[in-house]
């Protein structure tokens, strides 16, 4: 998509109501989201994306406070797959992963009730041993097998599987076809059937597991839930609540780490802060998030009514596609939102909260103990390897092309 100049601003050469590529807010480039969408939120926050004729129209919103406008109005937009029955998308219809991300209250409600006591801020810390123990332990067998290595796959991936299989109560000879479930469902690039094959194997994995659990308990959250909940819930309904927190907890936090890796290996001065303790590991982790926004757009939103969105007026039964990238690259967060730094890291910087997490009923449940995780092993990775270093050039470091979940394909460091 090729730009034009208006004024002082670069805009994506389109008409007010001409559609944008389906993929553009899917497109990276390394950290940042593509050009030509920050260009199309600064210019127009709500805009049609261009899909076949058979499907409902689709909007695509950008902009920090629209997104938010449809993610906290549960009751006027919808995550209910099923909306999309009769028309061209009946695969996804079909689907019904069912969980917290595709239910509408009333089900989400009592559903979100039964799992917001597992992650209470005095659950969680309970956790912290065990997340020590991990990250320790996966340390030390990257020390053992001895640089090169890909942090990739030696540590911001077994940190958060290991974490969250622990959590759920996942067998450990199960955890590596576990893991490439949750990657292969992002994946873009793959087909939609190998996509929703993926999300069904891990459906049936876990029912099969809730059945077995129900027979014979367990420890783990999965134990516990159907201690205190089992009649009331069916293992179909106890698989989706824990395939969600899986996947949830899972390839994100991965890719989370291995990019807020990235970012600090090049930023070597803010490397050097964190492993010393002169820079707080908090509100850098606030930042990353924000900046990297590893989930591209959250669930689709489908429109019970009409709506006023920015300056567009949405009608009953389209769908609505909200760019967290974007948003969380919004001038609203002062300072300059494309950077990264410690000056950045200031009470000064106006308090509008990040979109890492999503917003409103729907916002990640998993939230604090994904930001445990990172605040726990970022900081000890670089203590642990003070010389840690890239092995291969910035540039040769391999992103993912497309895919829900931004990331890295790996990352080649020594020390």
């Amino acid at each position: 998509m090729t730009g034009m100049t208006s004024g002082s601003r670069a805009v994506p050469d389109t008409g007010h109501d001409e559609a944008v590529p389906l993929y553009l807010p899917l497109l990276r480039e390394r950290f940042d989201p593509d050009p030509d969408l920050r260009r199309l939120r600064d210019a127009r926050p709500v805009a049609r994306l261009d899909v076949p004729d058979d499907v409902p129209p689709v909007w695509l919103v950008t902009g920090h406070d629209e997104v938010r406008r449809v993610l906290g109005d549960p009751a006027g937009f919808s995550n209910d797959l099923r909306h999309l029955a009769g028309t061209g998308l009946e695969a996804l219809a079909a689907q019904d992963p069912g969980g917290l991300g595709f239910t509408d209250p009333p089900d989400h409600t009592r559903l979100r009730r039964l799992l917001t006591p597992e992650f209470t801020a005095r659950r969680l810390q309970e956790l912290q041993p065990s997340i020590d123990a991990v990250v320790a332990t996966t340390i030390d067998a990257l020390v053992e097998q001895g640089p090169p290595a890909d942090l990739a796959a030696g540590f911001a991936v077994p940190v958060p599987s290991l974490v969250i299989c622990e959590l759920l109560g996942v067998p450990e000879e199960d955890r590596v076809e576990m893991e490439r479930r949750s990657v292969q469902r992002f994946d873009v690039l793959g087909s939609v059937a190998d996509s929703l094959s993926a999300v069904a194997a891990s459906l049936d994995y876990l029912t099969g597991l809730v059945a077995t659990y129900r027979r014979h308990p367990r420890p783990g959250l999965l134990g516990r839930l159907l201690l205190r909940h089992g009649d009331e819930l069916s293992d179909r309904e106890l698989a989706e609540l824990a395939d969600g927190l899986l996947t949830g907890g899972h390839d994100t936090t991965s890719s989370m780490l291995a990019l807020g890796v990235l970012t600090l290996l090049e930023r070597p001065v803010l490397a050097d802060r964190l492993r010393t303790g002169d820079l707080a590991v908090g509100p850098l982790v606030e930042e990353l998030l924000r900046h990297l926004s590893v989930v591209q757009v959250a669930f689709p939103r489908y429109a019970q009514a009409a709506a006023r969105v920015g300056d567009v007026d949405v009608e009953p039964g389209d769908i609505v596609i909200c760019s967290l990238s974007a948003a969380n690259r919004d001038p609203v967060f002062g300072g300059d939102p494309e950077r990264v730094d410690a000056e950045q890291m200031n009470p000064a910087r106006p308090a509008v909260p990040h979109l890492a997490f999503g917003y409103g009923i729907h916002r990640c449940l998993g939230a604090e103990l994904g930001r445990m995780e990172l605040r726990t092993a970022l900081p000890e990775l670089l203590r642990r390897l003070p010389g840690l270093r890239l092995a291969v050039p910035a540039q040769e470091v391999e992103f993912r092309t497309i895919s829900l979940v931004h990331g890295v394909r790996s990352l080649p460091v020594t020390w």
